[in-house]
């Protein structure tokens, strides 16, 4: 059974594909636009085919924009995470054209063989050789495969820019008219955060927040969790109730933040003198989500649960808890006999007009040990 970050990562892997096959298909419509009737390609004397262009071509489209979707996802997003959006288009988009230009060299090559004439190294390489001499042919289709490039990056940025699935959730409307859904809401905030601001400096506690940021952000991704908004020093997570509540990922996700924090407790002391901490409060119900904004638009989600989680992650101070939780979550949750789970008595938050019990989460697993989601 997949992983959920492995699930997430083939969701983000397929629109590279899809973009490089719908191309693809462009450029052999465009093609036969141009040649007409020719059953041959006028400079290197190759044979064209319409039909069996239209299912190469694509196909060969889809494996590049699989590759490339690979390369972006497992390797060059996070080997340029901390570079400007400029920087990483440029240099990514000249590497992928070093990786296409090889992928387009070995195509004309192959393509040679099917000549049919005897297959010595002249006829090898002089239609090769014919059409990377072609400076129309070669500039028109680098242009055309650099544009590609250009385009999946532009795509992989503004992605990740917004959140994963959210520019998904744009194209296809899912959220252009108001949806209710259930959803659980994780309110997070970094301990003494005013104080590590006085003590660092306004530019040097942005840094901190950038690193404490990207470190917990790998939990989210593990645990199948979405980073709905940032305010300040605050990060707010939140997952569909079924998928929340499936494998306890919303309650695993606040401890392997924790983890993921301890094991760059070196790193952090060395930059910054200090490691973060942070608390969290929990609670689930119904929202609305939808689209809003006319010069910026985003996917917003409204109801009393976002207000209440907020509030109880407010009150962690007051019992002395890194975790609390609803009622309403708690009674939901299956925990394993590593965590206990304690009431901190009935609290009237603010907006409420009922008292809410509230729970306590610790759990009895070692710091920093390595615990896996239980669906790997």
């Amino acid at each position: 059974m997949l992983s959920l970050k492995t699930k997430r990562n083939v969701a983000r892997v397929i629109p590279f594909g899809v973009l490089w096959f719908i191309f693809s298909l462009l450029y052999c419509l465009l093609e036969k636009g141009i040649l007409g009737q020719l059953d041959h390609y006028p400079k290197t004397g190759v044979a064209y085919n319409f039909v069996r262009n239209t299912v190469t071509i694509p196909a060969a489209g889809l494996m590049m924009g699989m590759l490339t979707g690979v390369l972006e996802i497992g390797y060059f997003s996070r080997w340029f995470i901390k570079k400007s959006f400029t920087r990483k288009i440029v240099v990514k988009s000249l590497l992928y054209l070093i990786i296409v230009s090889a992928f387009l060299i070995t195509l004309v090559l192959i393509n040679a063989l099917t000549m049919p004439e005897e297959h010595s190294f002249k006829n090898l390489s002089s239609p090769a050789w014919a059409f990377f001499t072609d400076y129309a042919a070669v500039i028109g289709i680098m242009v055309y495969m650099a544009s590609i490039v250009v385009i999946a990056q532009f795509y992989a940025e503004i992605s990740d820019t917004i959140g994963p699935g959210t520019l998904r959730n744009f194209f296809l409307g899912k959220y252009h008219h108001p949806v209710e859904e259930e959803r659980i809401f994780m309110f997070l905030d970094m301990k003494a955060s005013t104080t590590i601001a006085e003590n660092l400096g306004h530019v040097k506690y942005f840094d901190l927040l950038k690193d404490y940021f990207f470190d917990l952000s790998v939990a989210v991704i593990d645990y199948g969790g979405t980073i709905y908004q940032y305010a300040g020093d605050e990060m707010i997570v939140c997952w569909t109730l079924n998928e929340g509540l499936k494998n306890n990922n919303s309650i695993e996700c606040f401890f392997a933040m924790k983890r993921a924090l301890e094991r760059q407790a070196e790193t952090y002391s060395s930059k910054f003198g200090i490691l973060p901490g942070f608390k969290a409060g929990l609670h689930f119900g119904l929202v609305t989500a939808g689209e809003i904004g006319s010069l910026k638009k985003e996917i917003i989600f409204t109801g009393d649960v976002l207000n209440t989680a907020a509030r109880i992650q407010g009150l962690c101070n007051q019992f002395e808890a890194e975790l609390l939780v609803s009622e309403d979550l708690a009674k939901r949750l299956q925990l394993p006999a590593t965590y206990t789970l304690k009431s901190v008595g009935q609290n009237l938050l603010k907006g409420r007009r009922k008292p809410m019990e509230l729970f306590a989460i610790s759990t009895s697993i070692l710091s920093g040990q390595s615990r896996k989601p239980s669906s790997l």
